[in-house]
């Protein structure tokens, strides 16, 4: 499962979700059996070069046009923070799916 998340810095254990407009990178995580096997840093969204199950989002004013015509799946923390609370709260189907 391929997830992106809008981060403020580049590090796995620091960093925290933003709102796209605030943030500095996109967190890229390739789980696997509900672990997380990898985790990159982007600088833009656009930088995947595969597809992306999930775009985690921690403002649903975020959910941009662009998500729905790519049919990406939106979800949205609640009070979910750091990378691993937020992969937490999506195998416990604790986040908020927002329709298109």
């Amino acid at each position: 499962m391929n997830i992106l998340i809008p981060v403020d810095i580049n590090s796995r254990f620091e960093a925290v979700i933003s709102s796209i407009e605030e943030s500095n990178y996109w967190a890229y995580i390739d789980l696997d059996d509900g672990q997380i096997v990898n985790c990159e840093f982007l600088k833009y969204k656009e930088d995947t070069n595969c597809w992306i199950d999930h775009i985690i989002i921690i403002n649903k004013d975020d959910y941009k046009e662009e998500f729905k015509q790519k049919e990406f799946s939106v979800l949205k923390t609640t009070t979910q923070k750091s990378i691993d609370e937020i992969i937490e709260a999506l195998l416990l189907n604790k986040l908020i799916k927002l329709k298109p």
